[in-house]
């Protein structure tokens, strides 16, 4: 590839709206361009890396078994409504209409037409085990589209569904996935963990994400660094804090506690530690008939709710909101910010956290305004809760597990996702094989996707500097840029330099000739922006002694070597790369 043959535009400065560094570097590099909040396109050089990290995943894929097909980016409504996600799924889904009147959707995933292609070409246990994947375009309509590739609209995606006889089986299948994705993303040159995850909307009983450590990652992943044990903070078990709960010390009173509304005003006025305090949360499940059903969450002052937790409660895990202003009155007395489970005015359902059970003296809302409780005992001052669970949200310094060493936290970006679904899909469309019995069975499946655009986003987050991009060897759009100065009055420049990039071709390396009569410090500026892992610099002063320079994107000193040496060092420094 000559670069006078190549579009390469390059910015000195990015747009405003770029809040993050993979999307400024992108559009100042020109692998992107914005067409719509949330859509761009990809330009050549954009595209060369997209590409890139298609064929690691298509080569790991094939290995493992799967098979390849498209679906089509364009789903009828009457799929989404057998498995009843046009309901569940929400805003993000797009919907339409034909000129018939009938409605389709802009897709954002594929269960539903997968599980329409098995139900219609799998009639037999002989066919299974099967794996079909594709590569194609989603869209799901976000509300505030950002962070450019990362959280855009429309993007490209890897999704797999695997299709088996039984739960063994299909755990099999499962774990071939993982193993691939492994590889993938140990190929792709990135820096990333997987971590056990919540199912979300797709569902399932089993789930783990591949998070590519990055500082502006929006999951926190929590970790153990003394053994294998990693969590999105989604599902990591938070352990109870107290190992007993201690007898009560002191008597319960009211105390004025004026203005003090949260648990951090409460332990500054009364010079307590926040630990003492204890925090409400009231959430509210509607039944199909009757009244709403209050539920009073208790965390101590310290600790967050996990909201994916308490979405796993019995009661709650149909759906639940937090109480109105008005449900909270009628249950307490009071308005919010002095609320607590000493008598309430109407019977509610009380779940404490692991740590709260095991509390004693602590400090609760009183249910009047501008005053607290103190000296609050269970058993004694109020009932045992009605549950006892972990509700909150790790925090960095918990104890791991296996109890042998603390947990720590790390921000990451998830780029895939693997999902053992079970039939929850294949029961809604009735997707049945025969047996060995020949009798019908639901087939068992697994999901798993890829964020393939989003992976250049967070290569990028985790390979950047004050100069540009620092790509991995596998998906920098090019391995070796040759810049030839002077190139448009000195032979001896082009000669060499040709001589360099035939060597290299000649091997199998991606490589550029910048062939552009360029000055040198903007050609090396574009570069190291866009971020070619080695640079050959071919110049007349450094010929004469028969010499070029071979510069690593990561060093700041380049090597001398002789020309009839360069390629066998790039070779070299490229397999460090």
């Amino acid at each position: 590839m000559r670069a006078s043959a190549f579009h390469i535009t390059t910015l000195k400065e990015a747009p405003n709206e770029a809040e993050i560094a993979s999307h400024q570097l992108m559009l100042r590099a020109g692998m992107i361009r914005k067409l719509a909040g949330g859509i761009y396109n990809y330009m050549p050089l954009g595209l060369r890396v997209i590409r890139k990290v298609e064929k690691i995943i298509r080569e790991e894929m094939d290995a493992a078994g799967a098979l390849e097909l498209l679906m089509p980016v364009v789903q009828p409504a009457e799929l989404w409504v057998e498995s009843g996600r046009w309901e569940q799924y929400g805003p993000e889904l797009l919907r339409m209409k034909d000129r018939h009147g009938r409605d389709f959707v802009l897709q954002p995933t594929s269960e539903e037409v997968i599980t329409d292609i098995a139900r219609n070409e799998i009639q037999s246990w002989r066919q299974l085990p099967v794996n079909f994947y594709h590569i194609q375009t989603k869209f799901r309509d976000e509300r505030r589209p950002r962070f450019g590739v990362m959280r855009g609209r429309e993007f490209t995606m890897k999704d797999a569904y695997s299709f088996d006889r039984n739960v063994e089986a299909a755990q099999k299948s499962y774990q071939v996935m993982f193993d691939a994705y492994m590889k993938i993303f140990s190929r792709l040159g990135l820096t990333f963990r997987a971590v056990s995850a919540d199912t979300g909307s797709i569902g399932g009983s089993q789930s783990h994400e591949f998070q590519v450590i990055a500082d502006i990652g929006e999951d926190l992943i929590v970790y153990d660094p003394a053994s294998d044990y990693a969590a999105n903070i989604e599902l990591a078990v938070a352990p109870c804090l107290i190992a007993q709960r201690a007898a009560p010390g002191s008597t319960m009173s009211v105390t004025p506690t004026p203005g003090a509304s949260k648990c951090e005003a409460v332990a500054q006025m009364l010079g307590i530690p926040l630990a003492n305090t204890v925090k409400s949360i009231v959430l509210a499940t509607d039944p199909e008939k009757g009244p709403a059903q209050v539920w009073l969450l208790l965390l101590r002052g310290d600790h967050e709710l996990n909201e994916i937790k308490a979405g796993k409660i019995p009661g709650l895990n149909k759906g639940f909101r937090f109480a109105t202003e008005a449900e909270i009155v009628e249950h307490f007395g009071c308005k919010p910010g002095y609320l607590g489970p000493v008598k309430t005015v109407q019977p509610l359902k009380v779940i404490a956290d692991l740590t709260v059970a095991n509390m004693h003296d602590f400090v609760v809302g009183a249910n009047q305004e501008d005053a607290h409780l103190t000296g609050v005992n269970w058993g004694r001052d109020l009932p045992e809760p009605d549950l006892i669970t972990d509700l909150r949200n790790v925090v960095e310094g918990d104890v791991s597990p296996s109890g042998t060493s603390k947990l720590a936290i790390q921000r990451g970006i998830e780029v895939g996702h693997v999902f053992y679904l079970g039939t929850k899909y294949s029961e809604a469309l009735k997707a049945t094989f025969l047996d060995e019995n020949g009798k019908p069975a639901l087939m068992e499946m697994g999901c798993y996707g890829i964020g393939v655009t989003r992976i250049v986003g967070a290569a990028i987050e985790q390979n950047h500097d004050s100069r540009g991009i620092v790509l991995p060897r596998a998906i920098a759009p090019f391995e070796v840029v040759i810049c030839g100065l002077g190139w448009g009055k000195s032979e001896e420049v082009r000669h060499a330099a040709e001589s360099i990039y035939a060597s290299l071709k000649a091997q199998g390396v991606d490589v550029m000739l910048d062939d552009r009569d360029q000055r040198p410090g903007i050609m090396f500026a574009e570069w190291e922006l866009i971020g070619a892992p080695i640079r050959i610099t071919v110049g007349e002063r450094g010929l004469k002694e028969g010499i070029v320079e071979v510069l690593s994107r990561k060093e700041t000193e380049a090597t001398r070597v002789a020309v009839a040496d360069c390629a066998a060092l790039t070779l070299e420094r490229l397999a460090a790369c």
